[in-house]
């Protein structure tokens, strides 16, 4: 303090009026001081700071900042509070003992079921890989009686544990929610153990609001099931399911006249024991149906079989926009996609084989002119047939990501010379990849 005193009056002195200038010295202390005070005036003004203002700022604070920040001032507590921050919310549910995943306290858990449970709209779980996170989650789900959520998302972050609970328990709770809300638009319920039961209450109280259902991996769910949503819920636009659910009656129902344009449609081809899955084949006049009725529609399928399982896929023509193959494809499958699938637009081979893909390339760049994008992982493509490739395609090839050992140098070009004779093509450069970008 004596510090600060002692230099105050050496600056007073060094600006008294006896040194020349003094008015405009005494002048510049003036502000000096002024705007001391202007600054202590700002601190005393940030409990004052509209309510719009405060709510903005904890709108992107983490949860514990928040919790912190409420405790400044009254008003900051007042937002705290609000409706309008607890509208969106994650639960977080993690077991210490086998997770390093931060989870929402318990004690926080139970103030948002009491003070904000009809305040809620957009909400999700996230839980680790034990089943007493997923139960924990259900017991959330079950006390959610005076909610009106728009959007439900169930995640598993690591093995989907929601499966280990038991059917009644997550019915049950899921069923509260379902009845409860009626206005539900977004439901993500991906390896759980939803069933029919299920779905005929969500159809029954939200079949006017529903527009995005993703129900990947769900094997309690019948094809009549998923059909029934179809039928009813004529507002949907996105929809993801596995293949076994997939249906000529469930596209014509999608195709119906008072069924709105349907924007998305992704289906899971996964097989987990070669040669014991029996997979149907859809009929060219339903996809017919769908494109006529949804002309726009974004068709994603995602193929994890064994090379063997192929035969029912891409027999006719099939309206796919996206095509993701995680597993061995063969030479013979990627022939029928350049014939029958002329609205590709991506393509991800992850891996194919030692017999060079030329031919299918070139076929798939002559025959898909919507083609933008493709992605190459443990194939083979001789440099001089991939330059042909994308001279065919040019420019509209906006992602092009190829494993550098992907490419075979032959007479014509090594590795070394294929990227300028590749961008040159693009109009962009371009160099192979070292590891998948997909």
């Amino acid at each position: 303090m004596k510090r600060g005193r002692i230099n105050i009056s050496a600056e007073s002195q060094a600006l008294s009026p006896t040194e020349g200038g003094g008015k405009k010295h005494k002048g510049a202390l003036g502000s000096l001081f002024r705007s001391a005070s202007h600054r202590q005036e700002c601190v005393q003004d940030w409990g004052n700071l509209p309510h719009h203002v405060v709510l903005q700022v904890f709108q992107n604070l983490s949860l514990v900042d928040r919790a912190r920040a409420s405790s400044v001032c009254r008003r900051w507590n007042e937002v705290f509070h609000i409706p309008d921050l607890w509208r969106r919310f994650e639960f977080e549910l993690n077991q210490p003992a086998t997770s390093y995943l931060k989870s929402t306290h318990p004690d926080l858990i139970q103030q948002i079921i009491k003070k904000h449970a009809q305040h809620l709209q957009y909400v999700s779980f996230k839980v680790d890989s034990c089943t007493e996170s997923a139960e924990a989650a259900c017991d959330i789900l079950s006390q959610l009686v005076n909610c009106t959520i728009k959007t439900l998302g169930l995640i598993s972050t690591a093995r989907p544990s929601f499966m280990n609970v038991s059917q009644s328990h997550f019915a049950s709770a899921l069923t509260v929610v379902f009845v409860n809300s009626k206005s539900l638009s977004s439901i993500k319920i991906d390896d759980t153990p939803v069933d029919d039961p299920s779905l005929k209450v969500l159809v029954a109280n939200n079949s006017d609001t529903l527009k995005l259902l993703k129900m990947s991996s769900c094997p309690h769910v019948s094809p009549a099931g998923i059909l029934c949503v179809a039928d009813q819920c004529h507002g949907l636009r996105e929809l993801a399911l596995n293949y076994h659910l997939l249906s000529d009656e469930l596209l014509l129902a999608l195709s119906g006249e008072k069924h709105v344009h349907l924007e998305h449609l992704r289906i899971d081809v996964v097989s987990e024991n070669p040669g014991q899955t029996h997979f149907h084949t859809i009929k060219k006049k339903s996809w017919d149906a769908l494109i006529n009725h949804s002309p726009k529609v974004n068709i994603v399928m995602y193929f994890f079989l064994y090379e063997e399982e192929f035969d029912p896929f891409f027999c006719e023509e099939t309206p796919v926009t996206h095509l993701y193959f995680g597993r061995a494809v063969s030479k013979e499958m990627l022939g029928r996609i350049g014939l029958n699938c002329p609205r590709l637009v991506e393509l991800v081979v992850c891996a194919n084989g030692f017999e060079p893909l030329d031919d299918e390339l070139i076929r798939i760049a002559d025959r898909c002119k919507n083609l933008t994008a493709i992605g190459l992982g443990e194939c083979e493509v001789t440099c001089s047939g991939f330059v042909e490739f994308v001279k065919m395609c040019g420019g509209r090839l906006t992602q092009l990501s190829i494993m550098e050992e992907v490419l075979i140098p032959d007479n014509s070009y090594n590795v070394e010379q294929i990227h300028n004779e590749v961008s040159k093509h693009l109009g962009r450069m371009w160099f192979p990849d070292m590891m998948p970008t997909w």
